[in-house]
């Protein structure tokens, strides 16, 4: 599927004329110019160039290549010290197994949580948790996904904090920094509450008649409990393991909020923990190296997938076509009618979404232009943020170009279509009442 969106650009490079917006620096990050798009010199990709451009998407991808190996291995330390499983398993006991649904919505909303204050790819080292919770629940890894990466990419991306989306676009449209968050919060607590609903609803479903489970084949080795929930009980080295987990997960999020750390820096700490944990588990030198392979073996069909969909960012820099798509996106915008336009800029967020999956780089590349434009058609400045931050908010839920999703995905061992499938009903919901959330917006002067 990467392969034929991949084939795709290429071709769109000989169709879409080459084009550039000029940018001047704004606090050091490179913002377009409003009016300055012009066309350049064609730079189609050639067959060459489109193979190269594999590569290319590896060494551009490496952070979120490596913070996948590297999150895989400090898990693979954590499941051999047991301390993963007998944490589940003591869970599931106290909370006991008739409250399966109550633990499924109350995880759903903790991750949801994460992705609204913490980050987004920072989160990664939490994904497996949701895979040996959802196994000894009687789930499948594809409700881990749900649970996790479903819950995760809806709270970052409706987030009323979002630093990337929301605090970039309020910057540049020299708002107060995360004003008018009273709808952004609704929105966010609906969508998170229907993603919770959707997926109690799969669980009963496969419950019933497990041949419906979308996780059918998947490989589950070392995430299912190994024994009945009466027998698990967390001894002292398992206490001391996780307290190095949740005090590396404490370390993280200081250091993303105070020294704005990001993906190398997440790579150093789970490094740290899994060696630590390694040495509190008693572990020989030689299991240990076991313990690094097998688990870069487990993670590397999703790490090779991180590279390949960043080709498609490659490949649309080689060609030069990004700006002219974002330029005619926004020229078929002028001329809508009121509550049409703010929907359609929505759905055209969307699509650049697609080429430009960085947040804060859509941004810096679209809102210069966006934002006179909505002037221009009577929207608030409020509401052209509001549109960019659903668009490109939502549409991360099935986007296959973006690393963090295709790299949380691996973490839970879910294939990209596989995943696709589960949550498009939950992404059309979504699209749906968000469409009704600009309409609010535009009928209240949202601002």
């Amino acid at each position: 599927m990467l392969f034929c969106i991949i084939v795709f650009v290429a071709v769109l490079t000989y169709i879409l004329p080459a084009g550039v917006y000029e940018r001047v620096l704004l606090d050091g990050k490179n913002v377009v110019v409003p009016n300055s798009y012009h066309t350049i010199e064609s730079s189609p990709v050639g067959l060459l160039d489109l193979f190269k451009a594999i590569p290319l998407g590896f060494k551009a991808a490496v952070e979120v290549i490596f913070v996948v190996l590297a999150g895989a291995i400090m898990f693979g330390f954590m499941e051999k010290s047991k301390a993963i499983e007998n944490t589940v398993g003591v869970l599931v006991k106290k909370l006991g197994t008739k409250n399966k649904s109550l633990i499924i919505v109350i995880m759903t909303f903790i991750y949801g949580m994460l992705g609204i204050a913490v980050g987004y790819e920072n989160n990664i080292a939490m994904v497996p948790i949701a895979a040996v919770l959802s196994l000894a629940l009687g789930g499948d890894l594809i409700l881990a996904a749900g649970i996790s990466v479903g819950a995760m990419t809806i709270g970052f991306g409706l987030s009323p904090i979002n630093p990337y989306t929301v605090g970039t676009g309020h910057k540049i449209a020299e708002l107060p920094i995360f004003s008018g968050a009273l709808l952004r919060s609704i929105f966010c607590f609906i969508a998170l509450s229907l993603m919770a609903y959707y997926n109690v609803r799969y669980f009963k479903r496969i419950t019933v008649d497990p041949s419906k489970s979308m996780g059918n084949g998947l490989d589950e080795t070392n995430l299912g409990l190994s024994k009945s929930i009466e027998d698990y009980k967390l001894s002292l080295q398992n206490w001391l393991v996780i307290t190095v987990f949740l005090s590396g997960l404490i370390v993280i999020v200081y250091g993303v909020f105070n020294y704005k750390w990001y993906l190398n820096e997440l790579s150093a700490v789970f490094l740290m923990i899994a060696l630590i944990c390694g040495i509190i588990s008693r572990i020989s030198a030689t299991t240990i190296s076991e313990t690094v392979l097998k688990s870069v073996s487990l993670a590397a069909p999703g790490a090779f997938m991180v590279g390949f969909a960043t080709t498609i960012k490659v490949l649309m820099e080689m060609g030069n076509i990004g700006d002219t798509i974002s330029y005619q996106l926004s020229n078929l915008l002028q001329g809508l009618p009121l509550y049409a336009s703010a929907v359609c800029m929505s759905i055209s967020q969307s699509v650049i979404n697609f080429f430009i999956p960085s947040g804060s780089g859509q941004a810096l590349a679209t809102l210069p232009v966006m934002l006179p434009l909505g002037e221009s058609l009577g929207l608030t400045r409020q509401i052209t943020i509001l549109a960019f931050q659903i668009g490109d908010g939502l549409s991360n839920l099935i986007n296959p170009t973006l690393g963090g999703l295709i790299a949380m995905l691996s973490m839970c061992r879910v294939p990209i279509d596989r995943w696709v499938r589960f949550i498009f009903p939950v992404f059309v919901t979504l699209i749906c009442l968000s469409f009704v959330a600009l309409i609010v917006a535009v009928a209240t002067n949202y601002s």
